[in-house]
């Protein structure tokens, strides 16, 4: 997986993350950084913790399901793509809190993760270097969060769906490579 690659899952897969911190800093009377480092911290750290999880679920099944993985992480990341287009495309409405207690941020941050650990799960399959990978994508997260706090608090959720929009694009997309390279190269 090249640089470029994992990049573009890491930001996919931070959107929903980044869109929850837009709705963060929206809710905030008054920029606070310190909340937005916290944020960031637990989305970052959670984004991280749940593709090495997915990991190492994955590479004990590893053996069994060789043949099929690359269906596997096309299906896995089809699935997720989809359904944050779905979720963009959809007229709820989020309800917006600046809290940063640790049992609301932990169920956020856990709730915005759920798609990394079948992340980590397709990163076995492809045989990825798993530490750097989940580092990269902790760091990517925890940079867009904070952004999307301070965005969030000076635009509003204007971009929130657009955001979420583009993260499910490009995970299809990713899909799509990997399935395309293990059929025909």
């Amino acid at each position: 997986m090249t640089l470029l690659e994992l990049f573009l899952i890491a930001t996919g897969l931070s959107m929903d993350a980044f869109a929850v911190a837009i709705c963060k800093g929206l809710s905030m009377e008054k920029m606070n950084p310190r909340h937005a480092l916290i944020i960031g911290l637990y989305f970052g750290g959670f984004q991280a913790l749940m593709p090495l999880g997915g990991y190492i679920l994955g590479a004990r099944f590893q053996d069994a399901i060789t043949a099929y993985d690359h269906w596997i992480a096309f299906v896995l990341l089809a699935v997720i793509g989809g359904n944050m287009i779905k979720d963009a495309l959809s007229s709820a409405e989020d309800s917006c809190d600046a809290s940063v207690a640790f049992k609301d941020m932990v169920v956020l941050a856990v709730a915005t993760s759920i798609d990394a650990l079948a992340v980590g799960v397709t990163f076995a399959f492809l045989q990825v270097s798993v530490l750097p990978a989940v580092s990269f994508i902790g760091v990517i997260t925890f940079l867009l969060s904070i952004a999307g706090v301070y965005a969030g608090h000076i635009f509003g959720c204007r971009y929130k769906s657009k955001a979420e929009l583009a993260g499910g694009l490009i995970l299809i997309a990713i899909g799509l490579k990997i399935l395309i390279e293990h059929l025909f190269f």
